[in-house]
């Protein structure tokens, strides 16, 4: 029986499952299957991880936000879910990125944010 030469595509394909796993280790970056396999997986892996980094963060930022609110330097002394639905009330949108950012880097300006929230209570409070 004479001997049949194959065609490019499946080496192509394999190729480019190579280029993928070339940073892999042993037989994960080697054998076709494992390749597969491997491939497959890591895949998984990074769409899955895409959403717990968004959870990471958020959590992130409500921690600092909620460290931040509750320094008595100033007199202030909130709970995290108290000042973000006194935020709400009072209809101003500041979104939790950029809370926390202001509690890092500006703590004046968060304390002024939150007595002007207290100011605001007191007022309505009495009409």
């Amino acid at each position: 029986m004479t001997r049949v030469r194959r065609g490019y595509i499946a080496r192509r394909r394999r190729k480019k499952m190579r280029l993928f796993v070339s940073s892999f280790r042993g037989a994960h970056s080697k054998t076709i299957r494992i390749i597969t396999q491997q491939k497959i997986r890591a895949l998984f892996s990074a769409h899955r991880d895409r959403d717990k980094k968004k959870r990471d963060f958020r959590r992130l930022w409500i921690t600092r936000i909620n460290a931040a609110i509750r320094e008595t330097e100033r007199g202030v002394y909130y709970s995290y879910s108290k000042f973000i639905n006194d935020l709400y009330k009072r209809q101003l949108i500041l979104n939790r990125k950029i809370l926390a950012q202001i509690a890092i880097l500006n703590k004046n300006c968060l304390y002024s944010i939150s007595n002007e929230i207290e100011d605001w209570k007191k007022a309505n409070e009495i009409i």
